[in-house]
């Protein structure tokens, strides 16, 4: 499981410009059962994807195809942990690390 920290590295009216697109990836990856959460960091400085967990390899290859990332808007630091607990509406998440 993972914790990507999204630094963008362009104006905000860059970053505002490519969204909609951004948007539509991670839609795409959220059915396709990758991401669990992500959002805006306060300040808007980047953003927070959270992971399923995945091999880092696999990560890194969607990370690449990210319009941010496409139009060298952001870069990405990945934090690689292991679950241990989870709060109960996360119960099926700590099942799938389990298995």
């Amino acid at each position: 499981m993972y914790v990507v920290l999204v630094n963008y590295t362009a104006p905000l009216e860059e970053i505002d410009y490519a969204l909609a697109d951004h948007a539509e990836w991670l839609t795409r990856h959220y059915e396709s059962q990758h991401f669990l959460a992500s959002g805006r960091r306060n300040p808007r400085v980047g953003g927070v994807i959270i992971t399923r967990p995945m091999p880092r390899g696999k990560l890194d290859a969607i990370l690449a195809t990210d319009p941010f990332a496409l139009q060298h808007l952001a870069t990405y630091e990945v934090i690689e942990f292991s679950a241990t607990r989870t709060a109960h509406e996360l119960h099926l998440v700590n099942e799938a690390i389990a298995h």
